[in-house]
């Protein structure tokens, strides 16, 4: 089997290119994609060239981590089924080309533990479950025995933080603020207060949720916290991050990272959308055939006013 993949050569340098696919495994699943997305935060860093040494990390690749499509084949031992709409987090199925995170591609060879079962009703917005389970990660504490406390305060209003702040909502929290310094991202807010942080005078915030992938912010955040207050770092950072220590002494606070999501919190998330309770709306901004992969990729990273890129594959199966 052959696929057509986004492959990223090198920083800046992209391409559609065929590759070979290995053989179907006894566990593993044949995926047609419909829909992927890109990310703003690490396929940037990959884009750019200043992704931090991760595991996979090295070029050529073949990026993404928000693919949606129907599975068209299954090896004796999975337990999915033909023509099943599935979410797929990335995968590692193009021989010497890299995945990182791998998702970006017409046909997919996954072990079928790996992907998740979708509802058909979510269309092109299922490649927003992983950031919407990133967001219920970051709170719900990934098995820890409490949840955290939820952000009263969440830097940045792209898409993670727009889904941070639904989940707020959803939970009957309207008492919190949202961040942002681009003027063209300070719409869209329902239920809830997005403002520049200049215009901000409180300095007693329990949790902040920053979003941003600023490294240069940490300082600045942990003077608004209150005394034992919490941030969450829960974006993904290219600079090492750094703290004046006085400050953060005085305040006791508390400094977390929120890691990748978990399958218990796609399941959560995916509790929330059928019950009604959370909403995809109004954040898949823009939409391109996959052959102007190097054109979508050039607005994602480019254009503040595109909160999401897809890439349709559809017309590639």
């Amino acid at each position: 089997m052959n696929t057509l993949a986004v492959v990223i050569e090198q920083p800046e340098r992209l391409s559609l290119a065929p590759l070979r696919l290995p053989s179907l495994q006894a566990g593993d699943v044949v995926v047609e994609v419909e829909f992927s997305g890109i990310s703003t935060g690490t396929e940037r860093l990959i884009w750019n060239g200043t992704m931090p040494m991760f595991p996979g990390m090295g070029y050529p690749l073949v990026p993404g981590y928000e693919a949606v499509g129907r599975v068209m084949a299954v090896g004796p031992e999975s337990d999915n089924w033909v023509g099943q709409r599935v979410f797929v987090p990335g995968a590692r199925c193009f021989g010497e080309v890299r995945g990182l995170f791998g998702a970006s591609a017409s046909r997919l060879v996954v072990p079928g533990a790996k992907v998740v079962p979708v509802d058909d009703k979510l269309g092109e917005q299922a490649v927003l479950l992983a950031l919407a389970a990133t967001a219920y990660h970051s709170v719900a504490g990934g098995g820890a025995s409490q949840p955290h406390t939820p952000p009263d305060l969440i830097v940045g209003h792209g898409v993670l933080g727009r889904l941070l702040a639904r989940m707020n909502v959803a939970a009957g929290i309207t008492d919190f603020t949202v961040w942002e310094t681009n003027p063209v991202r300070m719409d869209g807010s329902v239920g809830y207060r997005v403002m520049h942080p200049q215009d901000d005078n409180r300095r007693d915030y329990r949790a902040i949720y920053d979003v941003s992938g600023d490294a240069g912010l940490l300082d600045s955040l942990i003077g608004r916290l209150g005394f034992g207050g919490e941030v969450v770092l829960a974006g993904f950072y290219s600079q090492p991050l750094s703290l004046n220590f006085a400050p953060a002494f005085m305040r006791e606070a508390r400094i977390r990272v929120a890691a990748e999501w978990k399958r218990p919190d796609m399941q959560a998330v995916s509790a929330l959308l059928h019950a009604g309770r959370l909403s995809l709306d109004g954040l898949l901004t823009h939409c391109e055939p996959a052959e102007n992969a190097g054109l979508a990729y050039s607005q994602a990273f480019n254009d503040a006013g595109c909160l999401k890129m897809v890439l349709d594959w559809r017309h590639h199966a």
